[in-house]
């Protein structure tokens, strides 16, 4: 029940909302269950899940990864809600924010989820008969998301301007006041000149990465007996969120170094850990993960950069691309081959290989060393290159845990802390296209009104709202997973899987709404569609990730 008094005029599902959306989840997660055991009988031979059949029911069985997904999304904004409802916060801004994600969603798993533009998975495709729906998830098809609980939404939305995320996270105190710090870091250090680096596609300037550095982001996982703060990965998540919201370059700075870190402390020795994770932590080295071929993209096990050892030391030849921020950095991550008579991933090994940073006119001064930079269409801050290693030299002690072929198995260790933080940042850029397509819609005048009051130009900002808000639930829940020593690659997935559409989604109505503006440069939403579009493909594109979510669910 709403409990700050604003009457309750959008819809008569608001009086017992929590009671329909408990009732509703239920046959949800009934349908979810059908679907995974048709899909089992499907891909299943032998009395094994079959690789080649589940590659052959692909369509299927990345529908299924789609509907787990908005199972879980529902769950997870039931459990926001009621924790809001026993704090006393459950507004009836929050109310709103429920009821159209329950009716959108419910239709959408009942009629259609839109994997893609032009890919849409039904229930068909899994087996399934759409069946009627029970009186609590038919109350809400009908009148969850409707125009009038939309205008609702987005008139409290206004009145509420310039709050953190239109509409109450759940999070505790502490991570509240972690994200009001970094917010305000993003509005006055980031967002006036984000837009200009991205134009100029220059780097970001050093002083950004050092106020970093002060306010602790590139320890903050980093546990303190090895200069870090020891903090959550919700707080990370937090973090990541908000400066992406600024520009998903400066978001990205921490997840670079805090990726790095996790591989150290998951696989490397304890004389890795001692030299490494403090000069990480105090921002006094900057990593760069130096992973993908030209010929592999997401089939990491078919790489062929080669490592041999010559004396005491290691000598890597191979070509590597899409490494982002390669030049300036003091440490690459470096995934080669160094067993002779393996083609797959047992061969693989990881590498902390030392480099000279350089500047944008010459990126690569160390011997051995070249490649040059990928000019791309957004995610500029960092840039983007290519990597050659010409008989590059590595020291001995620089193998990752001093064991060969562990690389492959180091490198996954990290994927869930990635796609938390990639999912963070999907919903920061998510945030920004909001606020900056609210601000417009606004501020302009169209036949003697705000564009904010022609109902489909509120109906777009609502839906970025709503679905804002279950992206970020969803990530929220995947920290506290990683948080609390549970396994979280099936939630990370998904929450990036859905963090990443609904950044595109976002971007992209927010530039609709910015019309012909929208599609000139100098308008900062042309720059953070660009970044939006990026989110889908890296840490997994959103084939790869449905492949795997659906691959994980049938274990």
């Amino acid at each position: 029940m709403p409990h700050d008094g604003q009457p309750m005029t959008a819809s008569p599902l608001l009086a017992d909302l929590l009671g329909l959306t408990a009732a509703a989840l239920p046959e949800v997660e009934a349908i979810f269950h059908d679907a995974r055991e048709n899909l089992r009988g499907m891909v299943t031979v032998a009395g094994k899940v079959s690789a080649q059949a589940l590659e052959e029911h692909q369509y299927a069985a990345h529908a299924l990864a789609w509907l787990a997904t908005y199972t879980e999304s529902l769950r997870q904004m039931q459990a926001w809600a009621l924790r809001l409802d026993t704090a006393g916060q459950f507004s009836e801004m929050e109310a709103l924010l429920l009821q159209i994600a329950y009716g959108e969603y419910l239709n959408q798993i009942h009629g259609g989820i839109s994997m893609s533009q032009g890919e849409v998975a039904r229930l068909q495709d899994l087996g399934l008969t759409p069946a009627h729906p029970g009186a609590a998830a038919a109350a809400l098809m009908a009148r969850g998301n409707t125009a009038a609980a939309r205008t609702r939404l987005v008139a409290l939305m206004r009145d509420n301007h310039g709050r953190a995320t239109f509409g109450a996270t759940g999070l505790d105190e502490e991570l509240e006041m972690i994200r009001d710090q970094f917010r305000r870091f993003a509005d006055d250090k980031v967002v006036p000149h984000a837009h200009e680096w991205h134009l100029k596609d220059e780097l970001i300037p050093m002083e950004i990465i050092d106020s970093l550095a002060e306010m602790g982001v590139f320890g903050l996982t980093i546990p303190e007996e090895f200069g870090g703060f020891g903090l959550s990965k919700a707080s990370m998540v937090v973090v990541s969120e908000e400066l992406s919201r600024g520009y998903i370059g400066v978001g990205s700075l921490g997840t670079r170094s805090e990726i790095a870190a996790e591989l150290i402390l998951c696989g490397g020795t304890a004389e890795q850990k001692a030299k490494w994770l403090p000069k990480l932590a105090s921002g006094e080295i900057l990593p760069t993960a130096v992973f993908t071929e030209p010929n592999t993209g997401s089939d990491l096990g078919s790489l062929r950069t080669r490592a041999r050892r010559e004396g005491d030391d290691w000598v890597v030849n191979g070509n590597k691309t899409w490494i982002t921020h390669a030049a300036r950095t003091h440490v690459m991550t470096v995934l080669a081959r160094t067993i002779d008579g393996t083609t797959d991933y047992r061969g693989l090994s990881m590498f902390l290989a030392e480099k000279t940073p350089g500047t944008d006119e010459t990126p690569f001064v160390d011997q051995g060393l070249s490649g040059g930079e990928i000019e791309v269409l957004g995610y500029r801050g960092m840039k983007e290159y290519t990597v050659n290693f010409d008989d590059f030299r590595v020291k001995g002690e620089n193998l990752l845990g001093g064991v060969e072929g562990q690389g492959f198995k180091q490198l996954m260790q990290t994927f869930e802390s990635a796609r938390i933080q990639t999912a963070a940042r999907a919903v920061g850029v998510a945030q920004s296209a909001l606020e900056v397509g609210m601000k417009y819609a606004e501020d302009r005048k169209q036949f003697g009104k705000s564009l904010i009051q022609f109902p489909r130009v509120a109906g777009k900002l609502a839906m970025m709202a709503v679905e804002i808000m279950v992206a970020r639930q969803l990530t929220y829940f995947s920290a506290w997973q990683k948080d609390h020593d549970k396994r979280c690659d099936l939630e990370a997935g998904m929450a990036k899987l859905l963090g990443a559409r609904v950044a595109w989604a976002s971007a992209d109505n927010a530039l609709q709404i910015h019309g012909g503006n929208g599609f000139a440069l100098e308008y900062q939403i042309s720059r953070i569609l660009c970044d939006a579009r990026i989110l889908n493909i890296f840490e997994g594109a959103a084939e790869i990730q449905a492949q795997v979510i659906a691959r994980r669910l049938l274990d």
